[in-house]
């Protein structure tokens, strides 16, 4: 049978973006196919700023290729662009001059409490003195503006930039400022990635220390558009003690490091329960699992946060518990990760 255009986008979807989970046709860097007599011709266009991205996706997209029966002949056309038209060996143009330090908070799995740690992390920073900012990147499962207690709509500057939302002394940015809490995000790729944008772009950020971007879980869209667009300085990995959240853990640490991104760490969530009336620890979910997975991975381990029932209480109420409970095991452990996380990034 003859190779055809379709058999030729078919292999194409087993060539993933370096770091991702998706595939090049997927996000639309296939842009034209030409079959003709077993010679296939391919087009493919990228906006990416790891230098090395291109010969990745080149390497790979001819070995399928090669590899499909009928093919006689490969020609590829790999074209790779800079975010926003910098050189493709450089960093992508800084969107946010006035922020001195940006950090994002991933996990490779959802309910590991990444959203949870954002917010009491973008505190505990506030608490030393720092300007803050929270980023609320997870589009399709907005909270930080419940999670903060932010109860204003953002308004909107005679400059025409989107002013960001009070939460404790943390400016907040969310989707969920801007929808009804019951409608679903039901959105394909392009619409996340111009969210996004936005939200970096139009956003009056103003002058601060951090800013603290709340990730979805996974590898996707999000992350893609996160590190194409802001040159973020360290990436910190949420997991709970079990196995299944350790695996994924591993994967979004390995994304991060692929796209040129340092990984400050590994925090360990949910990790033992003390109980209040006899002081005994138990380990529910297990316990150690981050700290092995770090060492194993070679990357700082941040800390652990126990399982405190104030912490789903504060956060439902918008009093996140670094806030609502200051003097309680777990705003300690957010202390000490957040002096952990300055120390790396300042020095001090």
């Amino acid at each position: 049978m003859a190779i055809t255009e379709a058999d030729v986008r078919g292999a194409l979807t087993r060539v993933k973006f370096p770091g991702l989970s998706r595939d090049i046709v997927s996000f639309g860097f296939v842009r034209s196919v030409t079959v003709s007599d077993g010679n296939v011709a391919v087009e493919i266009v990228m906006t990416t700023a790891s230098p090395t991205a291109g010969e990745v996706v080149e390497r790979e997209a001819r070995r399928v290729l090669s590899e499909l029966p009928g093919v006689r002949e490969v020609t590829l056309d790999s074209k790779v662009h800079a975010p926003q038209g910098a050189p493709a060996e450089q960093a992508p143009r800084d969107l946010l001059p006035g922020v001195r330090t940006k950090i994002a908070v991933a996990s490779g799995k959802g309910g590991v409490g990444k959203s949870t740690v954002a917010a009491n992390l973008a505190l505990a920073l506030r608490q030393t003195g720092s300007t803050v900012g929270l980023l609320d990147a997870d589009i399709y499962g907005p909270s930080q503006q419940l999670m903060m207690g932010c109860t204003d709509k953002p308004m909107v500057s005679p400059e025409q930039k989107i002013l960001p939302v009070d939460g404790h002394g943390v400016k907040v940015m969310s989707l969920g400022f801007l929808m009804d809490a019951d409608t679903p995000v039901i959105w394909r790729g392009p619409m996340v990635m111009k969210a996004l944008q936005q939200f970096i772009e139009d956003v009056d950020w103003g002058t601060l220390d951090y800013l603290i971007v709340d990730l979805p879980p996974g590898t996707g869209d999000a992350q893609l558009t996160v590190t194409q667009q802001v040159p973020l300085d360290g990436a910190i990995i949420v997991t709970t003690p079990q196995d299944v959240a350790l695996i994924d853990a591993r994967k979004g640490l390995a994304m991060f490091r692929k796209v040129n991104v340092p990984v400050l760490g590994v925090i360990e969530n949910m990790s033992t329960f003390v109980c209040p009336h006899c002081g005994k620890s138990s380990e529910i979910f297990k316990h150690g699992g981050g700290r092995r997975t770090a060492e194993q991975l070679g990357v700082p381990f941040l800390g652990e946060i126990p399982i405190d029932p104030a912490i789903v209480v504060g956060g439902d109420a918008g009093t996140p518990i670094v806030v609502s409970h200051p003097e309680s095991a777990a705003a300690a452990a957010f202390a000490a990760v957040a002096a952990e996380i300055a120390q790396q990034v300042t020095g001090h």
